[in-house]
């Protein structure tokens, strides 16, 4: 089917090109949609401890949005000062939306500590939309910055949130760019050409839009969120960058072996084998995301979605779109080594011309068993600061702290004593007059990781609600513990948490709970999927090992990096002691895809020269000529694809977003990792440590019951084409 697929796309390139532009520009046009209809994400998932009874509380004490403000560097006693402050605030109250404002100088508000500034919040009115509230926030940072001041810093959970989608979008929008100028440079000089060095980049233009436009149209009847977007432009990048290369090296070495043949031959060709790997890989791929979908996070169920509809289209972009491009330019793509204006000069004209992963791969068989010991304590040298993995919710922290409205929650918490942090707030199903309700605060007020508590007001006499205020962070280690603590009490009624702290408790709660559930999917779905691909039982466990090594490597070195701030000086950006609690799961199932895509890569060319072994020599010797042989043909290919993509993800890391920070830096590790030490050493050294044994499965272990003594794997298969094996064998010598 693959076959005839290639060859009906030459046969008719125009249509199938006029289809993906159609595609294309109706997602340039509505997709953008996407941004309208996405939606926040909830602090936890819903139905949890935390979900409810925060949604009690706003039920018992509804309220808007709430703005703040710091009034700072002046004599709070200031008559000039107070004069302008009382004008202004005065004129906030007038606003349309604004239902309270509380201020030190008209309403009995709170003065800083230092004598210095003090606090205003305006309250809005609980019915305003979004866009509506935003507007009203607007005007009111307006009028609050004409105060006679020296610094009047405003901010607020709805700015706060504001300021981040922007600065997300800014940071995509100059990051990715120059990101991919670089890409498209790196890809002409590679390939030979710019027509052909375009290709990948404009297939993955177009396998963007068209998922934008699906996600636009799938956020009508659920929610999605902002970040779906970002997922959908990093696998889309990668993925239709690694497809389009794949093809097109595949069609090259095609026409190299077969200069005769037709375009229509040559594509059918590579479809056939290439096209398989595509499949394959966007399966492997898509597998991660529906382990990510089973989490039932509603952030990760977001940035699931959006992920599996662009892995849709790069995957039929890669058996469609590039083999008709390609159909149509393929005069214009240089042949291997070929001396071109983008490339003044051939990989023959000295040295050693065999690609970076067939150099490490040919060391690696050398010393197999000591290159499996030393990359395998490396990896785990790298893992080992995982061990000390922290999660919170990243929140405010991921704004720079030049950002005003990061300057606005700082000023608060730290310069009002009695403010402080968010609280851990604990409601309760009795009144605070009972003494068995006394005696619990009492036991709570005495933990150690508690600084200050406040009997919340205004609620009906049968309920309490007490504001403990946490040691630290306001969803940092000591504020979880106090959570777990609190809930571990005994009570003769019933008591709920909820705050900050708790939502990052329920969450990682609800993660852990799903986690097996997810990763048995995961697992037992990639495994079925390899043994189909190689039809070998041993070669996919080995694989898994080696995914969850890199994995381990890249969070490991994520702690040291984000947690421990050991690169805050390189990367630009203040620790705060934790990764954000979905950060680790989101690299993980996206590494795991990317991971699995070389992987799949790798193998179908290996599985490929295994099948098409000379069978007069022995197996193992067989075993270890298919490894390097495979690695050689598609070595070039997972090292351009892996700079590339990785290029792409670094476009984040120079952007100021925390969270998007650790998500590209952590990425381009993933790939580092799994492309140098992963599949370039140990894999290699492991297929050749276990030899014919890489093929076991149990067909071949009955054939060999049925043969006797003398298995050779690979017996029923397809039937050896010495043609092919001679084509073969000419490609690698070319390479």
């Amino acid at each position: 089917m693959l076959a005839e697929i290639g060859r009906m796309t030459a046969r008719r390139p125009k249509l199938v090109l006029i289809a993906w532009a159609v595609l294309a520009v109706l997602g340039g046009v509505f997709g953008g949609a996407i941004f309208d209809a996405a939606t926040d994400v909830e602090d936890a998932p819903p139905g949890t401890e935390s979900m409810v009874a925060g949604a009690r509380l706003d039920q018992l004490l509804p309220e808007g949005e709430v703005i703040t403000a710091v009034i700072a560097d002046e004599d709070f006693f200031s008559p000039a000062l107070a004069d302008s402050a009382g004008s202004v605030i005065a004129e906030v109250r007038n606003i349309s939306g604004v239902t309270e404002v509380t201020d030190a100088y008209t309403s009995g508000g709170l003065i800083g500590d230092d004598g210095r500034s003090s606090l205003v919040t305006v309250e809005l009115a609980r019915e305003l939309s979004q866009d509506d509230a935003l507007a009203v926030a607007d005007e009111v940072t307006r009028l609050l910055h004409t105060i006679d001041a020296p610094e009047v810093v405003v901010g607020g959970e709805l700015l706060a949130e504001r300021a981040f989608v922007d600065r997300a979008v800014e940071d995509a929008a100059v990051g990715e760019g120059i990101a991919l100028l670089i890409v498209l440079v790196l890809l002409t000089v590679v390939l030979g050409g710019f027509r052909v060095g375009a290709l990948p980049v404009l297939v993955a233009v177009a396998s963007i839009a068209a998922a934008l436009l699906a996600l636009a149209g799938i956020a009508e009847v659920m929610p999605i969120n902002e970040f779906a977007v970002n997922v959908v432009t990093l696998l889309g990048l990668g993925l239709s960058i690694d497809y389009s290369l794949l093809v097109i090296t595949r069609f090259r070495d095609e026409r190299a072996l077969d200069p005769s043949a037709s375009v229509e031959e040559l594509m059918s060709r590579t479809t056939a084998t290439a096209g398989r790997a595509v499949l394959v890989s966007g399966l492997a791929v898509c597998i991660a995301l529906v382990g990510m979908l089973a989490l039932g996070d509603p952030l990760l169920s977001g940035m699931a979605v959006g992920g599996s509809a662009v892995v849709l289209f790069a995957t039929i972009a890669g058996l469609t779109l590039v083999p008709a491009s390609v159909a149509l330019i393929h005069r214009h793509i240089p042949a291997d080594g070929e001396r071109t204006w983008a490339r003044p000069w051939t990989r023959r004209s000295g040295g050693d011309s065999r690609g970076l992963l067939a150099r490490f791969a040919e060391f690696a068989q050398r010393r197999a068993a000591v290159v499996t010991i030393g990359a395998t304590a490396v990896l785990l040298l790298l893992a080992a600061p995982l061990g000390s993995l922290t999660l919170g919710s990243s929140d405010i922290h991921s704004l720079p702290a030049t950002v005003e409205e990061r300057r606005a929650y700082e000023a608060v918490t730290t310069g009002f004593a009695d403010l402080g942090v968010e609280p851990v707030t604990v409601l309760i199903d009795a009144p605070v007059e009972d003494s068995a309700v006394g005696r619990l605060l009492d036991r709570i007020a005495d933990l150690p990781t508690v600084h200050d508590a406040i009997v919340v007001p205004d609620l009906p006499a049968e309920i309490t609600a007490v504001e403990f205020t946490p040691i630290g962070d306001a969803s940092g280690a000591d504020a979880q513990q106090l959570v777990r603590d609190i809930r571990q009490l005994d009570a003769e009624f019933t008591v709920q948490v909820t705050g900050p702290a708790a939502g990052v408790v329920d969450t990682q709660a609800h993660l852990l709970d799903r986690l097996p559930f997810a990763l048995g999917i995961v697992l037992i779905a990639t495994f079925g999927l390899l043994f189909a691909l190689t039809r070998s039982v041993v070669i996919p466990l080995k694989a898994l090992v080696m995914n969850c090594l890199t994995i381990a490597a890249t969070l490991g070195i994520l702690v040291a990096v984000f947690q421990w701030g050991w690169g805050q000086a390189v990367l630009g950006f203040e620790p705060w002691g934790a990764l954000d609690v979905t950060t680790p799961l989101l690299i993980c199932l996206l590494a795991f895809g990317l991971a699995m895509d070389y992987q799949v890569f790798l193998l179908a060319r290996i599985h490929e020269r295994w099948r098409l072994r000379d069978r007069a020599i022995d197996l193992r010797t067989a075993n270890n000529r298919a490894v390097l042989e495979g690695i050689t043909a598609t070595g070039p290919v997972v090292t351009t694809a892996a700079l590339a993509i990785g290029i792409v993800f670094l476009g984040f890391v120079v952007g100021d977003l925390l969270a998007m920070k650790e998500v590209g830096f952590g990425m381009a590790i993933a790939l580092l990792i799994d492309v140098t030490i992963v599949r370039g050493l140990l894999l290699p050294a492991t297929m050749t440590l276990l030899g014919r044994w890489n093929w076991w499965s149990p067909a071949t272990l009955l054939r060999s019951r049925i043969a006797g003594p003398a298995p050779t794997e690979g017996a029923g298969e397809e039937s050896t084409d010495e043609s092919r094996v001679e084509r073969s064998d000419a490609s690698l010598q070319r390479q």
